[in-house]
């Protein structure tokens, strides 16, 4: 059995093997433009989550220090995939079933009974600090 498809037929089969051919036997991108290669990426495995915060400078916005933003992600994680507006009760009871931990639960039995608009509204509520606009 021949090495081509018959979907295309011979002719255009021969064509995209020709426009292939460097990409197959070359083993690296055939593209001029740098802009047109694939990303480079890394198979480091990602960063420990358990590691001390970073310095408080390096990445940490306006208005929050970086145990701030660490907290505030770790509260966005617990609380994916929630339907805003929410009441406390919504938060914990998510929370809950999802495994959180037990102190995490408690703080947000903590929450004064309103509607929270999101998980920003929620760590400020927790004293994790707001965001101030970066621009």
């Amino acid at each position: 059995m021949p090495d081509k498809s018959d979907k295309h037929g011979p002719k255009l089969d021969e064509e995209i093997g020709r426009e292939t051919r460097g990409m197959v036997s070359g083993g690296h991108p055939t593209h001029a433009e740098e802009f047109k290669e694939t990303e480079p990426f890394s198979d480091d495995y990602p960063a420990d989550p358990t590691a001390p915060a970073a310095d408080e400078r390096e990445g940490s916005p306006p208005g929050m220090s970086a145990q701030d933003v660490e907290s505030r992600s770790a509260l966005a994680r617990m609380l994916t995939g929630v339907r805003y507006p929410a009441r406390p009760n919504e938060l914990v009871r998510h929370a809950a079933e999802d495994g959180a931990p037990d102190e995490a639960v408690d703080r947000l039995r903590t929450l004064p009974k309103r509607e929270y608009e999101n998980v920003a509204d929620v760590a400020e509520e927790l004293g994790f600090g707001r965001e101030e606009r970066r621009y």
